[in-house]
C-alpha cells in the first residue's frame, strides 16, 4: 500500500519515537508460580517487582480454592451477573470484603479498572465537578473523563488547594466527588484521608479511595488505609482489587448498601461484563480468610520493609532530595529510587538483574520522572534484602558518578 494512503503508517514513526526516548515497554516471562524468587526467561531472581505483598498468589490453599470452585460450577461465569453469571460464591466473598472493610455491602467486579469506571460514571456526569489528585491511577483518570464532569486536578496531596477549590467551585455544580489513590503506587506515599474526609463532610461532596494497594496490607486487621487511618465507619466510597495482597483477580466497590444496591443498577462496567470467574472468586475468599487468620504475614512485611528502607538510607545513604539517586517518601512496601533519567534507570535494571534482582524500571509518561520501584513482600528472606542491597550498591558504582 502506498504509504501516502495507508492509515497505518504513522505507527511505525511512532514506535520510534518511543524508542528513542527510552519509554518502550516489552514483556518478560515468568515461569511456575509467583513467589519472592521466581524463574525470569529460565533463571533464577530475587522478585522485587511484584505486587504480591503478602505471597499469597502462590499459595497452595488459594490454588486448591480455585481448583474446587472450577470442579463444581465450571472455568467462567458465561455471563453478566445480573443474566446468568451469578453465583453464591460471588456473594460471599461481596459479604467478606464488606466485613473487612467495615461496610454495608460491597460490590465485586471483574477488574479494578472496572470498578474505577464503572463507579465513577454512575455516580458524575455533566453537571458535577471532580477533584483529583495529579498522581491518582490511569484507572481514576480514565474513569473521571468517561463521566463527562468538569475535573479539576490538585497538586499531589496538597490539602489547602482542595479546599480553596471547594470554596470557590463547589456551589457552581450539582455533586462534587473527590478522588484519591490510598496508597500511591509508583510512590508509595498515603494521601491525607482523614483532612480530605473533613472537607468532604464539610462540603457535602463524595469521596472515593482507591484502596488497591493498601487492601491486606495496612491497618490492624488489613483493611487498607482507611483503617490504619482511623476512618472505619466514615463516609466514603472504598475501592480496591484482589489481585494484589489478595493474589487473586478482581476488583471491588465497599460502603453503604444504598452506594452498592445503586451500583448494581447503574455502573455499566458491572453491569455489562460477564461476573468474575468461580477460581478467582474462591482464591480471593480464601485470601480474606488467611490475612486475617494470619496477622504474622503483616508483621513479617513490615519488619522487611523497615529493614530495607534503613539499609537504604544507613547503607547507600539514598535520602530525599539526594542527587544522582533519591530515595522518596513512603509509608508502605512500595520504595521507590528517583534517577536522572530514562536511560539511566533502564541500565540500572538490567544491571541489577544480570545480578540475580529483578526490580521494574519505570519511566514517563507511567511517572514524571524515571525511578527503580522496589516492592518488599512478607516471604522475602533477610538473605533476599541483603543480596539486593550487595547487587544495588555494586551497580551504582559502575553506571553513577
Amino acid at each position: 500500500m502506498n504509504p501516502v494512503t495507508d492509515p497505518y503508517a504513522w505507527i511505525e514513526s511512532a514506535l520510534e519515537t518511543i524508542y528513542q526516548a527510552d519509554w518502550y515497554r516489552s514483556v518478560k516471562a515468568i515461569q511456575g508460580r509467583p513467589g519472592a524468587v521466581v524463574q525470569l526467561e529460565g533463571k533464577p531472581v530475587i522478585n522485587f517487582a511484584s505486587n504480591d505483598y503478602l505471597g499469597l498468589a502462590g499459595d497452595e490453599r488459594l490454588v486448591q480454592a480455585a481448583i474446587a470452585a472450577t470442579q463444581e460450577y465450571g472455568t467462567g461465569s458465561t455471563g453478566s451477573r445480573l443474566i446468568s453469571g451469578h453465583r453464591e460464591l460471588h456473594r460471599e466473598l461481596e459479604r467478606a470484603i464488606a466485613r473487612l472493610k467495615q461496610t454495608e455491602d460491597a460490590l465485586v467486579f471483574s477488574s479494578g479498572y472496572l470498578a474505577n469506571l464503572g463507579t465513577i460514571n454512575a455516580l458524575a456526569g455533566k453537571r458535577d465537578l471532580i477533584l483529583a489528585d495529579q498522581y491518582n491511577h490511569a484507572s481514576l483518570k480514565n474513569g473521571a473523563i468517561l463521566s463527562g464532569a468538569t475535573i479539576l486536578e490538585y497538586r499531589h496531596g496538597d490539602i489547602e488547594i482542595v479546599k480553596r477549590m471547594l470554596e470557590q467551585q463547589r456551589n457552581d455544580y450539582r455533586r462534587c466527588l473527590i478522588l484519591t489513590d490510598s496508597v500511591f503506587s509508583m510512590d508509595g506515599d498515603l494521601c491525607p484521608l482523614p483532612q480530605l474526609l473533613d472537607l468532604a463532610e464539610a462540603s457535602g461532596c463524595m469521596l472515593l479511595v482507591d484502596e488497591a494497594h493498601a487492601t491486606g496490607v495496612l491497618g490492624a486487621t488489613g483493611a487498607g488505609c482507611v483503617e490504619h487511618l482511623g476512618c472505619s465507619g466514615r463516609s466514603l466510597i472504598q475501592i480496591g482489587t484482589l489481585s494484589k495482597a489478595l493474589g487473586s483477580l478482581g476488583g471491588y466497590v465497599a460502603g453503604s448498601a444504598n452506594l452498592i444496591d445503586f451500583l448494581r443498577n447503574r455502573a455499566s462496567s458491572w453491569i455489562y461484563t460477564t461476573g468474575l470467574s468461580p477460581a478467582d472468586t474462591a482464591a480471593a475468599l480464601t485470601a480474606i480468610q488467611i490475612i486475617q487468620q494470619e496477622p504474622q504475614r503483616r508483621t513479617q512485611l513490615w519488619q522487611n520493609v523497615h529493614w530495607l528502607k534503613q539499609a537504604l538510607i544507613d547503607e547507600l545513604g539514598c535520602v530525599h532530595d539526594t542527587t544522582p539517586i533519591a530515595l522518596l517518601p513512603s509509608t508502605s512496601p512500595i520504595l521507590c529510587m528517583q534517577v536522572s533519567s530514562p536511560g539511566t534507570v533502564l541500565k540500572l535494571g538490567r544491571s541489577l538483574l544480570e545480578q540475580g534482582i529483578f526490580v521494574s524500571a519505570v519511566r514517563p509518561p507511567t511517572v514524571p520522572t524515571s525511578r527503580l520501584r522496589i516492592t518488599v513482600m512478607a516471604t522475602h528472606e533477610l538473605a533476599h534484602l541483603e543480596q539486593f542491597i550487595t547487587a544495588l550498591r555494586s551497580s551504582l558504582q559502575n553506571l553513577l558518578p
